[in-house]
């Protein structure tokens, strides 16, 4: 259940939301954010992601968390873990779950409950090197948003579609980025 307060709706400090708006929009240079992890090999297909910080308006802000990550048995993998394309689907809707709850709060609506199914099919063959023609990534990912609280329709048909516009985690996915990569060996 969520809870308002004076300052926050969904949990969330709208004010804040806006005060953080009006100092970027006034000062550019506050609106660059960069993110970074390093993830280590652990053994078998296990890996370990740390997370020591991130820059924004270029100031460094430390941190400290570990995401682990591992294959299903049918993989071979241990399964202890969830596997890279079930972080990859989490980290794609969290992102846009900050979106909603940042817009229903703004408008000042109140969440009863949001959740945000997401699914898409791989053919291994791609990634497993037999087919040459068979890419290695999802052809679809399909997401189902179910969101309820005291907003109308058009409120929510809003949020979702300024989420849709917004989102740096499904604007990543829906659209190509640029990747530059380096091999250091040794």
């Amino acid at each position: 259940m969520t809870t308002q307060t004076a300052n926050k709706i969904n949990g969330f400090d709208a004010a804040a939301l806006k005060q953080v708006i009006r100092d970027v929009a006034d000062d550019p240079s506050k609106a660059k954010v960069r993110f970074g992890v390093t993830t280590r090999w652990t053994g078998g297909t296990k890996s370990s992601t740390r997370v020591a910080g991130y820059e924004i308006g270029g100031q460094r802000v430390p941190r400290d968390f570990s995401i682990e990550i591992d294959e299903p048995y049918e993989l071979l993998g241990d399964n202890t873990q969830p596997n890279p394309q079930e972080m990859l689907m989490a980290a794609f809707n969290a992102c846009m779950l900050v979106g909603y709850v940042a817009g229903a709060s703004v408008q000042g609506v109140r969440l009863d409950s949001l959740e945000i199914e997401t699914e898409g099919e791989l053919d291994l063959r791609g990634f497993l090197g037999i087919n040459a023609s068979v890419k290695p990534g999802y052809d679809e990912i399909h997401y189902v948003v179910r969101i309820k609280g005291n907003g109308s329709r058009e409120q929510f048909e809003d949020i979702h579609q300024t989420v849709m516009a917004s989102s740096p985690n499904r604007w990543n996915i829906a659209n190509p980025i640029k990747l530059t990569s380096e091999l250091v060996v040794g």
